[in-house]
Formats: structure tokens, sequence, C-alpha cells
């Protein structure tokens, strides 16, 4: 049976640190190759008992990172908790950008790039480099297509925690003229809308809206007769009494959730609202979508 590995001094354990600095502290290079060590980048050390996520990969790559690079595009935005494209999947290596005339970096498991200058930069809650939410949202244009573009900008400004105003996108196109993916910015913006709570809600409204729908109230709160507070409805057409509401994965997996859900879908039609929920399926099925929305408008009765 192998001895276990000997113990690291106090500073080291619980993070990823560089070789440089653990032979500072008396680490032997031999104790640097230990089994429950990893080496996520060149001259770098961190545990290997478990695979590193992106913030893990971030946090690695920050002890050894030349103080003018940051993190940006995919990295950064999976880091803000941007709404990433359902089909995405964490990858193996991280971006790490240089502003102008900088050289990119150029490392294992790394994605270098060279950005203009006045990139916007700030500081993440880990205390990371990287570029701004928005500036994020805008290198990525290129890299999404319309409809993954829009649901990203309508996660930035988003009902809870949002991290940016719609005044921020704004700004940042107009900023951006000579910009790559300015085309799609200029497409993207005008049908960003606040207060959204998901990716699949972003991508219903633009399904209905497109198939000559009126546009729905996003996230609206709806008081019940009495002038009492029910709830706030996905998709919302006031006037008619309509709701749509998209039911996610995570409705049904947590049990609370799902409890909540029930009430409050309950409460609305007490209160004499049409309530069509909506799942993955069903969106996979326009015509059946459509259908049941046409009906719903058809016996309506309007509130004056």
């Amino acid at each position: 049976m192998s001895p276990s590995p000997r113990p690291l001094p106090p500073p080291l354990r619980g993070r990823p640190f560089t070789a440089q600095e653990a032979q500072t502290l008396g680490v032997s290079a031999g104790r640097l190759r230990g089994r429950d060590l990893g080496a996520p980048f060149f001259g770098v050390r961190a545990s290997a008992t478990e695979p590193l996520d992106t913030a893990g990969k971030a946090l690695a790559y920050a002890t050894r990172m030349p103080s003018g690079h940051f993190f940006s595009h995919w990295t950064a935005a999976e880091l803000w908790g941007l709404r990433l494209p359902e089909s995405r999947q964490t990858g193996e290596r991280i971006d790490v950008s240089v502003l102008h005339p900088g050289r990119a970096p150029r490392s294992r498991r790394v994605i270098g790039h060279q950005v203009s200058v006045g990139a916007e930069l700030r500081l993440h809650p880990e205390g990371l480099r990287m570029t701004s939410p928005r500036e994020t949202w805008c290198q990525l244009a290129d890299s999404l297509t319309l409809d993954e573009l829009i649901a990203m900008g309508d996660g930035l400004v988003r009902r809870k925690r949002p991290l940016c105003t719609m005044d921020d996108l704004e700004s940042a196109v107009a900023a951006r003229s000579h910009y790559p993916g300015i085309v799609m910015l200029r497409k993207a913006l005008p049908h960003i809308r606040p207060r959204t709570d998901s990716w699949r809600e972003t991508l219903l409204r633009l399904m209905i809206v497109r198939a000559g729908f009126p546009e729905p109230e996003v996230n609206g709160l709806i008081l019940n007769q009495f002038g009492s507070r029910i709830g706030h409805g996905d998709l919302v057409y006031r006037r008619e009494r309509i709701l749509l509401e998209y039911d996610g994965r995570q409705h049904w997996e947590d049990d609370k959730q799902f409890s909540v859900d029930i009430e409050r879908l309950d409460y609305f039609m007490a209160d004499g609202w049409r309530v069509i929920r909506v799942d993955k399926a069903l969106m996979a099925r326009p015509a059946a979508l459509f259908a049941k929305l046409r009906a719903a408008f058809a016996t309506a009765k309007p509130i004056s």
C-alpha cells in the first residue's frame, strides 16, 4: 500500500499554486509530482482528486497570469453566469486576452486573443480580471446565432439580479461601429427584452411573435380581482387574460418549486386566466403550440 503524500504547507492547502511558490516554501520537486497533484497549466499545481470546472481552471491559471492578461469570451461568459446556448459544452481550454498591441497568450489549454484597446474590464467577485458582462456579450456576437445572441442579451437584463440595463447594452452597441459582430449586435438589440427568467422563455417569445401573434408582456405582475398579488406570468396577454408558462426541467425536478408552480397556476386559473403550459416537447411542435394560442385568442373576452 502506497504511503499517503506528505501534507503541503498550510498556505498551499485547498487552492491552486505555482511550482515556484511551493519551492520557496520548501516543497521538493518530487512532492510536486505526487499523485494527489495535477498540472492544469505549465508551472501550476492543483488538487487532482476532482476535475476542475471553468472557475477552477481560471483560478489555477490566475496564479501565473501576467498582469496585462484577462479572461474573456466563453470563459468570462461562464464566470459571469451569462445564459449560454443549451448545446454549449464546457471546453477543456480557457479564453485569455490581451489588449492590442500585446501578443495573444499561447499556452496549453489556453485560447489566446488580442482585443482592441478600450475593452471594458471588470474584477470578478473571485478576484479575477475579466471582460465585463456586456463586453463579453459583444465579443461572442460572431460565435452565436441571432436567437442565441438575443437570449444571452435577455439574460443580461433578466428579472432577478440583472447584470446590465438596456441603456448599458444600447451604449455598448453604439460604441462599436467597427467591431467584429456589429451587424449581429444591431440585429439582436431591438429584440432584447428585460425581465426574462430563462433561455427558453426568450425562444418562446420569439417563436410566437414571428408567427404573427402580438408581442406579450414579459414576466408581468398579476393581481387578482381584489387587488391582491398572485404572481408573475412568464408571457402575458393582459387584455385577453392569456398566460404562456414555460415549464423547464427544474420545475419538475425541484419538489418545492413544483408545488409553488401548481399553486400559482391554480390561482391564475381561478381568477379567470387561460393558462397555456409549454415545455420543450411542445416547442418542438410549433403548429400545435400556435393552434392552442389561436384557440385561446378566439375564445378570449378582452378587458376594455
